[in-house]
């Protein structure tokens, strides 16, 4: 079989497919209501639960960020799914079926998740004992579980985005989708503030039962409603790959293969496991920074939530549609990382002067920042991605994404409980988790300067047609 049976991945999944439709604007923000569940769940585990746990119940903030940050360290399942995806259709379609049980069963799991908190919380009312050990251990599988099910929803959903789109639609694709996923933050912010004010500790637990049950299940109905009949009408799969009649021979180690032909494919890992981790070591310790700093009610840190979003919602819009158009992925995504270094930078200072209006003015600006940021570094993303195994390349840098968020959430707690042992005063251990995401972004500059999409697409080529024609010959 010689190598030129192969045809350019790069140049399969840049052409048009004629025959089929593109998306158009409704399409893209129905796709976007996927993206909008996340970000309501997200808000509920990284935005309440996080600080109900540290906060209210008095969990050391390294077993608290530690426990939920166990649904990111179970991301290298990323790749596992995204090759079931490739390979194992369910009735016939490749992603629709893995993303609506995988999104079932993420909904069921976080609500147990929320049942075991209150057990840890009781158990460590007065002092950490044997049983509570158990129920965080417990608590951390039940994360870790959760963490399985998003892998199961979302890495087919970022793969079906390959699949239904043209490179030169993607920028617009992902400024759409993911401000959805920001609108979803915010509406679980304005949602899930209205429902905690006035929050007492006697109503504490049916408030969040109550939140944990509505949000979970609404998230279900979005994600039915976002993608029913999209893989039918616009997926491009079959007409990209060459594989798409041999997709039983699509083993994991084959597909691992084609994933590490390139060395860029390992730069770009590095790139988004930096950027990713500097821009949320301050996930677990921004709510609490609102309430110890500037004096703060739980229902107005889960509000600033809402300020970020505002800000991410308009950073990616402006990315997608204005920016990157201009400027070009790379260039964006340098000058996202900048900006964002600077952002918390801005929150150190509005803490020295304990000035609220200053703090949300910073939240907005960092949001914005990131915005940007993460619409020219998704946009990048699906350009490194081969047609032939999209769902496995989607499960690497989903992989690196989540390793990094994991080690973040657990990396912020573990600064800032260090800080604490330093410093007397809370402010100064709060600033030293954003000091080191502003270094961090410098770092991530760095490393983006070593990406050249360009050498992926042409050095890539004849690797993974040499691994395609070896193990399918």
């Amino acid at each position: 079989m010689a190598t030129n049976d192969f045809p350019d991945p790069q140049l399969v999944s840049s052409e048009p497919v004629k025959s089929l439709p593109k998306l158009g604007l409704f399409t893209m923000f129905r796709l976007g209501l996927f993206q909008m569940g996340l970000g309501i769940l997200s808000l509920l585990t990284l935005g309440v639960l996080n600080q109900v746990m540290i906060s209210e119940l008095k969990v050391p903030g390294t077993i608290a960020a530690g426990t939920i940050a166990m649904y990111q360290f179970v991301a290298p399942a990323r790749i596992w799914f995204g090759q079931m995806s490739d390979s194992k259709p369910i009735r016939g379609y490749h992603r629709t079926g893995y993303i609506w049980s995988g999104m079932t069963l993420q909904a069921v799991c976080l609500f147990l998740a929320v049942q075991v908190v209150w057990k840890l919380g009781a158990s460590a009312a007065t002092g950490w004992t044997t049983q509570s050990t158990v129920w965080a251990a417990l608590l951390a599988l039940m994360f870790g579980l959760y963490g399985l099910c998003i892998s199961a929803s979302s890495t087919p959903f970022m793969a079906l985005l390959v699949d239904i789109t043209d490179e030169d639609q993607r920028s617009k694709v992902v400024g759409i989708v993911w401000s959805m996923l920001m609108i979803g933050i915010i509406i679980g912010a304005i949602v899930g503030q209205k429902m905690l004010t006035g929050l007492t500790p006697e109503t504490l637990q049916p408030v969040v039962n109550r939140l944990f049950t509505i949000f979970p299940i609404a998230v279900i109905g979005l994600t039915f409603l976002a993608t029913f009949g999209i893989e039918k009408k616009y997926s491009r799969y079959a007409s990209r790959s060459q594989l798409a009649e041999r997709e039983d021979q699509i083993t994991l180690g084959r597909a691992l293969k084609v994933l590490t032909a390139s060395r860029q494919t390992g730069i770009f890992f590095a790139f988004l496991l930096v950027m990713t981790i500097s821009l949320f070591l301050q996930q677990p310790v921004l709510e609490p920074y609102a309430r110890e700093v500037f004096g703060m009610t739980i229902a107005e840190s889960a509000g600033l939530n809402k300020y970020w979003g505002y800000g991410v919602l308009a950073g990616m819009g402006i990315g997608g549609f204005l920016v990157v158009p201009r400027l070009g992925k790379q260039r964006t995504a340098k000058m996202g990382c900048l900006l964002t270094s600077a952002c918390f930078l801005l929150i150190i200072i509005s803490g020295s002067t304990q000035t609220q209006v200053l703090l949300k003015s910073a939240v907005i600006l960092f949001g914005l920042s990131s915005g940007v940021l993460t619409n020219s570094a998704v946009s990048l993303m699906l350009d490194l991605t081969a047609a032939e195994t999209a769902g496995t390349f989607v499960g690497a840098w989903g992989l690196a994404q989540a390793l990094s968020q994991a080690s973040a959430t657990l990396a912020g707690g573990v600064i800032l409980d260090i800080g604490r042992q330093l410093f007397q005063q809370p402010f100064f251990a709060f600033s030293l988790v954003f000091a080191c995401e502003a270094l961090g972004m410098i770092l991530a500059v760095i490393l983006l300067a070593r990406v050249n999409v360009q050498e992926f697409r042409t050095k890539s080529q004849t690797a993974i047609a040499a691994v395609l024609e070896t193990e399918l010959d």
